[in-house]
């Protein structure tokens, strides 16, 4: 009975401690690692892995962090029914988040520019994300963004993408 009470004890001494609050004031540089999804005309979709840097800046107003960042993913996703391929993307994003103490819980808006084999366009970002420190240099993150593209396939039709991404962050 005596390990009950010393786990039991141990769980009310942690969810006492006060939680500490971090400082996400800096600059910050990272990779990705994802997947995406796209649909586009007549049927046409497809999905791949996607990767790239990602370099940005946050400032620390207390509870509130806002911060500007800029993201390329390379892909190769052939969307098949001979429209073409998604062959990278590039975002110019604005963060604003909620600091829960351990994790930053944000949303993203921005612009998102899209390369295929056809054309290329220029369409809204919007998604959110989670940003966990293990430890003040190093962040884990996730993030689901949505863009929705035109005229970027060879019928000239929409695009419509997804991306969910893993990051790994080096804050200087």
């Amino acid at each position: 009975m005596k390990p009950i009470k010393a786990i039991f004890s141990a769980i009310l001494l942690a969810s006492a401690a006060p939680a500490l609050a971090e400082d996400w004031t800096g600059a910050y540089a990272g990779f990705s690692f994802g997947y995406a999804d796209a649909d586009g005309p007549n049927g046409s979709s497809g999905n791949d892995v996607s990767f790239g840097p990602h370099i940005g800046y946050d400032y620390d107003f207390g509870n509130f962090v806002l911060g500007g960042e800029l993201e390329y993913n390379s892909l190769s996703l052939d969307l098949g029914q001979s429209e073409g391929s998604l062959d990278s993307m590039s975002r110019l994003k604005l963060r604003g988040g909620y600091d829960f103490g351990s994790a930053l819980g944000y949303v993203v808006v921005g612009a998102a520019r899209a390369d295929t084999s056809a054309d290329s366009d220029t369409a809204a970002v919007y998604g959110i994300g989670v940003a966990y420190p293990i430890n003040d240099r190093f962040v884990i993150s996730g993030e689901a963004l949505r863009q929705d593209f035109d005229n970027v396939t060879r019928s000239n039709g929409g695009l419509d993408t997804s991306v969910f991404n893993l990051r790994t962050t080096f804050r200087f």
